[in-house]
C-alpha cells in the first residue's frame, strides 16, 4: 500500500471525511438527472468493491467526493495492516427510488496466517448527476471505524518447533539474550557517530553498521549484535547507555547449549533477512523469527509453525476526539500490548518439532576435543549398530564450515579399508604374502612409503601387517587384481561413494573417474580423485565394526537405503582383523591400552596442494563399543601424530 504522509492524511481527513459524513445523512443524492439506462447499483457496488480489494479508489465514483481524496482517506484507515490482502464481493442489494444498499462481503488473509478474517459492511448508494455513486464514510470498510478511529494488527508469534537430540534431549530452545544496537529516535543526531563507537565496543565492523544505522528509519532500533546474556564478551550495560541512543534490550532467542555446538550443521534462528521476506511470496515479514541456515533453515517451514494476529480499532489523533496512538509501519506490524479489545483474533500454530540423532554430550566432547587445534578439524561420531550421526563438530577456527558432514578431502590411508575389502573380494586372504619394496613405479611415476616407515617390514609380508603398517607400495602392487567396478563395490558396501537423499548437507565420498594407470594407483591409497568426508570415514569404520553396510542418517525417518552390495559378517570378520593389527602392532598402537572394549583403528595422511614439501591432511578412523568415529586436522603431519592424539582424547573422555 502506498506510504504516505500522515500530516498530509490529516488535513484530507478532517476536511474530506467530515463533508463525507454530512452527505451520508443528507437523504439523497442531491442530483435529479436520472441514470442512463443500463446503470444501476451493482455496477456501482462492483466498482466499490473492485477499488476496495485491490486498495483503488481513485476511479471510483463517489458522491460529492474526488476518488483520489477517498484512496488517500482509506489509505489511513488500513496502513495499520501491512502486506494483508483483501477480497471484497458484493452481497444483497436493495433499492429504493434513487437510494440503495449493498453488502460488501470481506475475506482478509494475512501474512503466514491461516485464518481469514471475514465479516460484512454495508455501502450507501445513491443516484448524482446521472449516475450512480457511493456514499463514502469509513464503515464501508468495517463497521466499527467511525471517522476518529482506524485498524492496527498485531502480529502474533508462534511458538518455534523444537531440535529434538537423541534420548529426547531438547537442543535448541529459548535462552536469555541481550540485543544491543542504536535506538536512531533517542540516538538523533549523533547516531552515526553512536553506532560507530558501539561498533568497536562490541567488535563489529564499525563502517558497516555506520551504514545500516544511516539507511535504517528515524524511529528504527537498529541491532548490532545479539549476546548471550551469560556470554563473558557481553560488554556490561553501563559501558553500552554511555553511549547515546545505545540500548542493551534482554529477550528470548531460540539457540543451542552454546554457541558453537554443532552450529555448522544445526544453523541459527534470528530475525528474518529482507532476502527471506522476499522469497517467502507473503507468508514472512519484517521482524518474524525464522531459520538463517542450516537444518533451521532447511526446515523452517515445519519449525516456524504458523503466526497469529489481532486486529483492534484504535483512535487516531488526526480525527476530532482522537486520541495519540501510534503511527503505523507500512511495513512491519507492531510487537507491543495493546489495551483496547480486538475485534478479531488468529491464533498461532506451533511449529512441529524435528528429531535428530545428534547427542549433546558427544557433541560438547568433541568439540572441547577440538578445542585447542589452530587449524581446520573436525571429528565425526557414528552410531555403529545403525549409522546414526552422534556428533558434526568443528575446531574453533572452523565453525561455519560443515566439515565433517560436508568436507571434501582426499582421506588417505583410511582408505585402504576400502581398497582391502576390493582384494579380499579378488581372492586374497588377511594372512595373503604380498610385496612392500621400497618404491614402486607405475607409467613412469614413482610411489613411495612415508618417511618413516620401518624398513622391518619391507619385503614379502602377509596383506595384514601391510594394511597395520600403511605399505602403499604394496597396495598399489595389487592393481592389476582390482577392476574399477570391484573398487567401487566395495566401497558402497562400506557405505562410501553413492549418494542418497539424507535431508541435511551430507557427502558420502567420491572415487572419481580414474582413466590411467597413475590414477587408478593413487585411489588405491586415498589419493588421485578420492575426496571423502569426516562422516563419509566415520561410516566406513562404522560398517566394519557393525558387521553390514551402516550409511549415515541425521534425521529421524529419513534413514538411506543401501544401494549396493551389501558386506557380508565374513568380510566384516577379516577387516575388523586387519584394523585390530593397526592398534596392536602398527601405527595405531597408542591406542591399545585405552580401558574398555577393545579399539579397532586405521590411519592416514593425504598430501594436498602444490607447495614443496606438499602440504598433508591427517586422518585416523576408529571404532569401539557403539561408537565409530573419524578425526580429520587439515594441516597435520601424520594420522597418528596429528589425528591420533585428538582421537585418544575423545575416546578416553567417553570412557
Amino acid at each position: 500500500m502506498p506510504d504516505r504522509s500522515f500530516a498530509r492524511l490529516r488535513l484530507l481527513i478532517a476536511g474530506g471525511l467530515a463533508f463525507a459524513l454530512t452527505a451520508c445523512t443528507a437523504g439523497g443524492g442531491g442530483g435529479t438527472e436520472p441514470p442512463p439506462p443500463g446503470d444501476d447499483p451493482a455496477r456501482a457496488a462492483a466498482e466499490l468493491a473492485a477499488g476496495l480489494q485491490s486498495g483503488d479508489l481513485t476511479k471510483v465514483q463517489f458522491s460529492r467526493l474526488d476518488g483520489t481524496a477517498v484512496d488517500e482517506q482509506f489509505d489511513a484507515l488500513v496502513a495499520g495492516l501491512p502486506g494483508s490482502k483483501r477480497t471484497v464481493e458484493v452481497g444483497e442489494i436493495q433499492t429504493s427510488g434513487d437510494e440503495a444498499t449493498a453488502v460488501l462481503s470481506y475475506t482478509w488473509a494475512f501474512p503466514g496466517v491461516k485464518d481469514r478474517w471475514v465479516y460484512d459492511a454495508t455501502a450507501r448508494l445513491v443516484v448524482e448527476d446521472g449516475r450512480w455513486r457511493t456514499t463514502w464514510a469509513p464503515d464501508v470498510v468495517q463497521p466499527n471505524l467511525d471517522g476518529t478511529n482506524r485498524l492496527t494488527g498485531r502480529r502474533l508469534d508462534p511458538t518455534r518447533g523444537e531440535l529434538i537430540g537423541a534420548d529426547g534431549e531438547t537442543i535448541m530452545n529459548l535462552r536469555p539474550v541481550v540485543r544491543i544496537g542504536i535506538d536512531k529516535q533517542k540516538a538523533g543526531k549523533d547516531a552515526a557517530k553512536s553506532a560507530e563507537r558501539l561498533a568497536k565496543l562490541v567488535k563489529i565492523d564499525p563502517a558497516a553498521y555506520v551504514k545500516e544505522v544511516e539507511q535504517a528509519g528515524k524511529q528504527a532500533f537498529v541491532e548490532a549484535i545479539v549476546l548471550r546474556e551469560e556470554d563473558k564478551a557481553r560488554p556490561s550495560n553501563e559501558s553500552v547507555l554511555k553511549i547515546t541512543g545505545a540500548r542493551a534490550i534482554s529477550a528470548d532467542r531460540v539457540l543451542g547449549p552454546s554457541r558453537t555446538f554443532a552450529r555448522a550443521l544445526i544453523g541459527t534462528v534470528g530475525e528474518a533477512t529482507k532476502e527471506i521476506v522476499d522469497k517467502s511470496k507473503g507468508t514472512v515479514v519484517a521482524g518474524d523469527q525464522v531459520g538463517l541456515s542450516g537444518l533451521q533453515r532447511r526446515y523452517d517451514e515445519q519449525l516456524r509453525g504458523l503466526p497469529g494476529i489481532e486486529v483492534k480499532v484504535i483512535p487516531d489523533s488526526s480525527q476530532p476526539g482522537g486520541s495519540p496512538s501510534p503511527t503505523p509501519s507500512p511495513t512491519s506490524y507492531p510487537t507491543g500490548p495493546e489495551t483496547t479489545e480486538p475485534i478479531f483474533t488468529a491464533k498461532p500454530v506451533r511449529g512441529v518439532d524435528l528429531t535428530i540423532t545428534l547427542n549433546v554430550a558427544l557433541q560438547q566432547l568433541a568439540e572441547k576435543t577440538l578445542g585447542d587445534v589452530k587449524g581446520d578439524a573436525a571429528i565425526a561420531v557414528l552410531r555403529k549398530s545403525d549409522g546414526a550421526l552422534l556428533a558434526a563438530a568443528t575446531g574453533p577456527n572452523s565453525e561455519g564450515e560443515p566439515i565433517p558432514n560436508f568436507g571434501q578431502y582426499p582421506p588417505g590411508s583410511t582408505f585402504k579399508v576400502i581398497t582391502a575389502l576390493a582384494l579380499l573380494r579378488a581372492g586374497l586372504k588377511p594372512d595373503s604374502m604380498i610385496e612392500c619394496p621400497a618404491t614402486i613405479t607405475v607409467d613412469g611415476r614413482r610411489f613411495t612409503n612415508y618417511s618413516d616407515y620401518p624398513s622391518g617390514s619391507l619385503g614379502r609380508i602377509p596383506l595384514s601387517e601391510a594394511f597395520a603398517q600403511s605399505c602403499n607400495t604394496a597396495f598399489i602392487g595389487q592393481l592389476s587384481k582390482i577392476k574399477d567396478s570391484g573398487l567401487a563395490e566395495a566401497a558402497a558396501s562400506l557405505g562410501f561413494g553413492v549418494d542418497h537423499d539424507s535431508g541435511f548437507p551430507s557427502f558420502y565420498g567420491k572415487l572419481g573417474e580414474p582413466k590411467l594407470q597413475t590414477e587408478r594407483a593413487a585411489t588405491l591409497i586415498g589419493q588421485g580423485q578420492v575426496l571423502a568426508s569426516p562422516m563419509a570415514m566415520a561410516a566406513v569404520a562404522a560398517s566394519v565394526a557393525g558387521g553390514g553396510t551402516r550409511l549415515p542418517y541425521l534425521i529421524k525417518d529419513q534413514v538411506p537405503e543401501q544401494k549396493g552390495k551389501p558386506l557380508t559378517k565374513a568380510e566384516a570378520t577379516q577387516l575388523r582383523s586387519l584394523m585390530r593389527g593397526v592398534v596392536t602392532s602398527g601405527s595405531g598402537r597408542f591406542l591399545e591400552d585405552l580401558d574398555g572394549p577393545d579399539v579397532i583403528a586405521k590411519t592416514g595422511t593425504a598430501e594436498y596442494g602444490s607447495d614443496t614439501p606438499l602440504k598433508t591432511h591427517a586422518w585416523m578412523i576408529a571404532a569401539r563399543g557403539d561408537l565409530a568415529v573419524a578425526v580429520f586436522v587439515q594441516d597435520g603431519k601424520s594420522g597418528s601424530s596429528a589425528a591420533g592424539p585428538l582421537l585418544e582424547e575423545f575416546l578416553e573422555g567417553v570412557g
